[in-house]
């Protein structure tokens, strides 16, 4: 997918306009459309800025991952002790098996939660 397209996906995902994205990024509508548009892209302090608004990460925006987590997100307590980050660098880290005991029980916790919702 072109930037410029992902740029319109999230905006519209935010459901804010143009005109929002370009006031917080004090920018004119213009530059907004043209990036929408492919005219142009972002410089690099820009696609930052962007990445923190749509709290998206910056790889997201250049489509390197599919993954839209941003530093926020990676950086939320999971407890006083982990991160986000900290799980997720734990969990590539395990071997093959522990990583299938890790899914069953992801499994297990989802239907459990699922189980309640019902309730």
């Amino acid at each position: 997918m072109e930037f410029g397209k992902l740029l319109t996906e999230l905006r519209k995902e935010k459901g804010v306009l143009q005109r929002d994205v370009a006031d917080h990024l004090n920018m004119t509508v213009s530059t907004i459309s043209n990036y929408e548009k492919g005219v142009h892209l972002p410089d690099l302090n820009t696609l930052i800025r962007l990445a923190d608004y749509f709290d998206v990460s910056t790889d997201y925006l250049l489509q390197r991952t599919n993954y839209k987590a941003s530093l926020n997100t990676l950086s939320y307590k999971l407890s006083d002790e982990y991160t986000v980050s900290d799980f997720v660098n734990t969990v590539v880290e395990l071997d093959k098996q522990n990583t299938q005991a890790l899914l069953d029980y992801y499994e297990l916790l989802m239907l459990r939660n699922s189980i309640r919702r019902v309730k």
